[in-house]
């Protein structure tokens, strides 16, 4: 399974995903003239499945920079060998990081409760 970060062509999938998910279950067609915000309020919910899954990967890793050494040599990139040509990979921790740089947010991950208050 790769885990990378999601841009905004996946978020922007991810919603309309979400979106079809409501019209199926409305049985609204797709011919229909029907706005997504007249389909939230007929099911009388709001678009959340993307803070489903940020809230999902920020226990994972909460968890992992707790516990597992060998997946935290990856995430702060020790790894032997030669570093890989070309442009930078994406960094798995972005989303999460919200401007901090890495020793914060693992240092705010081994206070779970701090962890668990943050946004």
């Amino acid at each position: 399974m790769i885990y990378h970060t999601l841009t905004q062509a996946d978020r922007d999938r991810i919603e309309a995903l979400e979106m079809w998910i409501w019209q199926r279950m409305e049985k609204i067609r797709w011919m229909d003239k029907v706005t997504n915000e007249d389909v939230l309020k007929k099911v009388n919910e709001s678009k959340n499945m993307l803070n489903v899954i940020r809230q999902r990967k920020r226990k994972w890793i909460g968890h992992v920079l707790r516990h597992d050494e060998f997946l935290q040599e990856i995430f702060e990139g020790r790894m032997k060998g030669k570093p890989t040509r070309g442009r930078e990979r994406i960094q798995f921790l972005e989303d999460l990081a919200d401007g901090k740089d890495y020793a914060s947010l693992k240092r705010e991950a081994e206070d779970r409760s701090m962890w668990r208050v943050r946004k």
